[in-house]
This record gives structure tokens, sequence and C-alpha cells, in this order.
């Protein structure tokens, strides 16, 4: 059993990062509802800044990255433009538009985008059974948020454009901010590694609170007990030990993979949905939610 951890110690960790975005998911939903997207992102960043820095200084004795090279900061610092501050500010809206279970469904596209960047950017092969993968991934989704009408239209959107684009634009954000990651670690402790994602995201934010004129609702939302329960609640689980732990996966296996595995999170949150969230989610979805990541799987071989 040893054995199998540790030569599968890249599948281990997407698979726990899963669980850990299905937990942060739900609860920035809920709390982006209370408090909207920008407060949301800014004091969850916040928050994993402290988790990380108390973490680094009980391992390494040092509250801030300070044996980072200056590539690694770079090449992190940009990945954390792209995946936390343009890519989570558009998934976080999308929560709000369309909901974490829709959301997190079209994310899926998360996995064939990174191996398309992954591809370009680091030289990782792509085979037609990953274009195929992609394909299927893409008919899943189209299954949950296209249907057929009566009249007129071919198709008609089961829910708002608007967010099923911001949604993309999420899963945009996560697969280059994930590539240029690998790309900035070289090698790099995943903890610190994303401790420096973390710190280009507060700045990326504050400045966007600053041009808003968004600091009235920062500090209504730092007062908003419940709305803070749930922040507290998705920075640990998501910037703190999700993020950390996909850095830690993509060391030890390509991006594809990596990503493909995180991606079961649709299958995962149906069942809170429907007993939290009361959300109706008929057999159609399900199915389409099964195809997605049925596609993404392919992406193993």
């Amino acid at each position: 059993m040893t054995s199998f951890f540790a030569s599968h110690t890249g599948e281990m960790a997407s698979l726990f990062t899963a669980l850990c975005w299905m937990i942060t998911s739900l609860a920035f939903e809920s709390a982006g509802k209370k408090v909207g997207s920008l407060s949301v992102n800014i004091i969850r960043l916040a928050m994993a800044f402290l988790f990380l820095g108390v973490l680094s200084w009980i391992r390494k004795g040092m509250f801030i990255p300070l044996d980072a090279t200056m590539s690694n900061w770079w090449w992190l610092s940009v990945s954390g433009l792209i995946g936390f501050v343009l890519g989570d500010i558009l998934l976080f809206q999308a929560f709000i538009d369309v909901g974490a279970r829709i959301s997190m469904l079209i994310m899926s596209l998360a996995p064939p985008l990174a191996a398309i960047f992954g591809y370009f950017i680091l030289g990782e092969k792509l085979t037609a059974l990953h274009f195929a993968g992609m394909a299927i991934t893409i008919v899943g989704i189209a299954m949950v948020i296209l249907n057929k009408p009566a009249k007129k239209s071919i198709f008609k959107m089961n829910y708002p454009l608007k967010g099923l684009l911001l949604a993309f634009g999420g899963a945009l954000g996560q697969a280059l901010g994930l590539v240029i990651s690998k790309l900035g670690m070289n090698g790099y402790d995943p903890f610190l590694s994303t401790q420096i994602r973390v710190i280009a995201a507060i700045i990326g934010f504050t400045v966007m609170v600053m041009i808003a004129g968004h600091w009235k609702n920062l500090f209504k939302a730092l007062v908003n007990r419940s709305a803070m329960i749930r922040i507290s609640t998705g920075a640990f689980f998501g910037p703190f030990l999700g993020v950390s732990f996909s850095l830690l996966a993509i060391q030890y296996t390509t991006t594809g993979v990596a990503s493909t595995i995180m991606s079961i999170v649709p299958i995962l949150i149906i069942a809170p949905s429907v007993f939290i969230f009361k959300e109706r989610i008929s057999f159609k979805e399900i199915m389409g939610a099964i195809v997605a990541v049925g596609g993404v799987v392919l992406l193993f071989f």
C-alpha cells in the first residue's frame, strides 16, 4: 500500500485537490451571494497568505519564500495573476450567476485546456486519444447547458450565457495558471510556490478594489459573520490546501493528468448541491456530468 501511494503521489495529490475544491466552491458560492465575489477573493487570499506563512515558519523558519529565485518569483507571480486574479474573479462571479455545480462542470474544460497549453509551453505530448477526450468532455458539458426548444431556434440555453462564459474564463485562467506554475516552480516547494502566487494575487486584487472603489463593500464583508465563516472555510480548503496540493500534483505528473483527476469535482458536487442548496437536477444533467468527466479520464492514456 505504501509503495502504491509513493508511486502515485501526483494522482493522490490531485484527488485530494478535487475534494478541497468541492468544499471551497460550495463555501465561496454561498459567501459570494452575501458579500460579492471581489470581497470574497481578496479576503480569502489574505487568509491563505497567513495560513501559508505560519506553515512556512513551522517548516522552513521563514514567513515568506526568501529562498526562491528571481525566476521562481517572476513566473509564479505571473501564474498567480492569471490563475487567482483573472481566472478566479471570473469563476467566482460565475458561482453567483449560475451556481457552483454548473460552474465547476464548465471547469471540466480546464484539463484539455491545460493539455493544450502544456503542449505549447512545456512541450508535453498530446495524442489522438487526448483529443477524443476533449471532444467527449465538450459533449458532456453541452448535454447540461443546452436544451432543444419546441420551436424556432435549434438550441436554447438552460443557464445564462453570461454565467457560462464567466465559468469558461475561469477554466481558461486555471489551466494557463497551472501550466505557468509548473514552469515557475522548477522543483521549488509547492506550498512556498503557492504563497508567491497568493502574494501576487493580493496585489492584483488590491489594485482592482482601489480602481473599483469597493473598500466600503470590503469592510461590510469583514463584519458579516456568516460570510466570514464561509470565506474562512473556503480559504483553508482552497488557496491554502487545494492550490498547494495541485502544485504538488504537477510536480509528480503531467499537468494534463493532474487536472484530469481534479476535474471530478462536478461529480462530487452533485450530492451537496441537492441536499444543501436543494437544487433540482435532471437525469440528463447527471449523465452530462458523467460524460464530461469520462472524457477527461481519457487524458490519462
